[in-house]
């Protein structure tokens, strides 16, 4: 049995490395999340093999106390910044100085706009993650770099190094980023400036389930110390990183001239706007790693490196107007209508302004001159506003007091930013805006349904609430333009598809407030079906981990509303078929409504696999110990904990004491 489950955990290991190195999986989404099923099913079986490297181990039951401050042992150098060829030939030159002579390779890699991050491993193991900070110091972040999916916990190969440290960039996906920051939006929160900025923000976070939610990602780069590795230039580390299971760079070139280096950056240019994450250039490094160590630095930078910042992807156009579109939950939201600009690719007509107070603070006006950004995939936005050029007679914008799409008086919460339309059940726009949700891929996932079609079946009266989607007939589909005998085929396909689907995803589909995929997820796997969900009570919910106040109210509510319940139950009788997710319940455990407290080292069990053993079981596991405390679960150097424990003469237990009582 510990032999099935030691190969198990090495096959998803090498599944992870297919999907996140070799970018070329083997197998489904689904198929790899059964294997992981397997292996946490065997642990709660047997909790005694679990270790810090198994793959269910990425994400910690318990918020940081804050981070702690650790000292580089190689410092983490920031790169003197290039921005055009004549200071590229500067720094070439330099370079044949130091070096004495004129034949010097380099080698250029992408320059990743994300957080840089230094990762310790010891015999294979991950074992620490630290922050650049100020390079000589950072942050102790290790916990939430293990939530990331493409961070390998256990290194993959042969000839695995004792210790190796390896430096990289931790990042936010485009597409992570617009979810999120669309989410954000719709909460009435303020959104992120850039994926930079949320990835940076994500990393120190104190609870790490929330990190893993926001679905980071990383890539690596350098080796903080090569001694004794069989790595003699820069160019063969990335090979070196990725014969181990490390995640690198899209695009690496060795350049032996000016010229090499010119063409790496207008290809690297051009590819941009392909990238799914950000960059803001490249970095040339001299190939040699040793006359990098002999090359030094100055000051904060390596005299051996610079980095090459393209201009941003900025261009000047005209507000035309600011129009106001009513989201899902209600939510308005100020669009800037553009005199059309080609950009990035592509022509943009328009770009978010995202709230009220985003437009007050610009101070953005109909017939102003402004600049607008746009980087990959991420959405174009006006970063300001050429005041010059402003002609005279324009007036601030504000928010129009009733709702465009039903004329309602619209609200604003306090605490919010945003404004919204309280018409949640009658307001055309907010039906639109939560049926295109419904089918969107984030939700039921319906291919071939897309917003302009679902535009067509709300304006030819077909569709008025999600059920209806699965009434829809080929004639019905017939009437609608471009839509020929294959595209209806298609589309009844993708409908009856979409029945079977995952119970979090159907969670999503509802469109309850304030609950993102890591919230469905949450819920999903304590109420284990929708009959369960629909009877959970505000009390339930709160004591779900991980779901605040604002939280279970909003589901409280939405399953109070009868139409919800009819449309659910409407759905169902249809076919719609939410896959169960079972639910491992304890009752009546000796640790029902105990409160626990972990200190020192366990043998068999990391404080996160204890504390999730504990919670099942209905116990409560705290930080401090108090008069209130009932069990401290002591490992191998137990500290002050224990000391307070027995002077309150509270109940400690060993290991295989509490192994007996589970």
């Amino acid at each position: 049995m510990k032999a099935e489950y030691d190969k198990l955990c090495q096959e998803v290991w090498e599944h992870n490395r297919r999907y996140y190195v070799e970018h070329r999986p083997t197998i489904s989404d689904t198929e790899f999340d059964h294997l992981l099923a397997k292996i946490e099913q065997m642990e709660k079986e047997h909790p005694e093999w679990v270790t810090v490297s198994s793959p269910t181990q990425r994400v910690g039951e318990q918020p940081t106390k804050g981070f702690k401050s650790v000292t580089h042992k190689v410092p983490m150098l920031s790169l003197a910044n290039t921005y055009s060829k004549e200071e590229i030939e500067d720094f070439i030159k330099r370079m044949h100085k130091l070096e004495g002579k004129k034949e010097v390779s380099y080698c250029c890699e992408l320059k990743m706009d994300g957080t840089a991050v230094t990762c310790i491993y010891e015999n294979g193991v991950f074992v620490q993650g630290i922050t650049r900070g100020n390079g000589k110091k950072g942050d102790d972040i290790t916990t939430n770099l293990r939530t990331i999916k493409s961070l390998p916990l256990q290194l993959y190969g042969k000839d695995v190094p004792k210790k190796l440290e390896v430096r990289g960039e931790a990042y936010m996906p485009h597409a992570v980023f617009e979810e999120l920051n669309q989410a954000k939006e719709e909460a009435g929160e303020e959104p992120w400036a850039n994926p930079r900025n949320a990835a940076a923000g994500s990393l120190k976070l104190l609870d790490p389930r929330e990190v893993s939610r926001r679905n980071l990602a990383v890539k690596f780069y350098a080796i903080a110390d090569i001694d004794g590795l069989p790595v003699k230039t820069q160019y063969e580390t990335h090979q070196y990183l990725k014969k181990h299971g490390f995640p690198i760079l899209a695009e690496v070139k060795l350049c032996h001239s000016i010229d090499d280096i010119w063409k790496f950056a207008e290809k690297v240019l051009k590819l941009r706007l392909k990238l799914t994450y950000d960059i803001d250039g490249i970095v040339i490094k001299v190939d040699s790693l040793s006359a990098q160590r002999k090359m030094g630095a100055t000051g904060k930078n390596p005299r051996w490196a610079v980095a090459y910042k393209f201009a941003a992807e900025q261009a000047e156009t005209k507000i035309e107007g600011i129009t106001v579109q009513v989201g899902r939950t209600g939510v308005l939201t100020p669009v800037a209508e553009l005199t059309p600009v080609f950009l990035a690719g592509s022509t943009i007509a328009r770009a978010t302004l995202h709230n009220q107070d985003e437009v007050k603070r610009k101070d953005i006006r109909v017939g102003d001159f402004v600049i607008i950004e746009k980087g990959g995939d991420v959405i174009p936005k006006v970063t300001s506003v050429v005041t010059e050029k402003r002609p005279s007679g324009t007036s601030p914008w504000h928010m129009p007091k009733k709702c465009p799409s039903c004329g309602t008086p619209v609200e604003h919460i306090e605490e919010e930013v945003a404004i919204r339309c309280p018409n949640i059940e009658r307001c055309p726009e907010q039906n639109l805006r939560r049926l295109i949700y419904f089918a969107s891929k984030h939700a039921m996932d319906i291919e071939n349904l897309g917003d302009k079609v679902v535009e067509q079946l709300v304006k030819h009266g077909y569709v008025k609430a999600p059920s209806d989607i699965y009434t829809l007939t080929p004639n019905q589909l017939a009437q609608l333009e471009g839509f020929k005998e294959k595209s209806v085929s298609n589309l009844i396909e993708s409908i009856e598809a979409s029945k079977k689907v995952s119970f979090p995803r159907f969670i999503m589909a509802l469109g309850i407030k304030y609950v993102g995929i890591g919230t469905a997820e949450l819920i999903a796997s304590k109420v284990g079906d929708i009959q369960g969900l629909m009877k959970a009570s505000y009390e339930d919910l709160i004591q779900i981990d991980g779901i605040g106040d604002k939280v279970a109210q909003s589901v409280t509510e939405y399953f109070e509303n009868s139409h919800h319940l009819k449309e659910i139950e409407r759905m169902t009788s249809l076919g719609v078929n939410p896959e169960k997710v079972k639910v491992v319940t304890f009752t009546g455990h000796e640790f029902e409504g105990k409160s626990f407290v972990l200190t020192g080292t366990l043998e068999n069990y990391t404080r996160q696999t204890a504390a999730a053993l504990i919670k099942e079981r209905g116990g409560k596991v705290s930080s401090a110990v108090s008069s209130k405390t009932d069990f401290v679960l002591a490992g191998e150097s137990s500290g002050s904990k224990l000391d307070k424990a027995e002077k309150l003469g509270i109940r400690v237990l060993t290991e295989s004491q509490f192994e007996r009582m589970l």
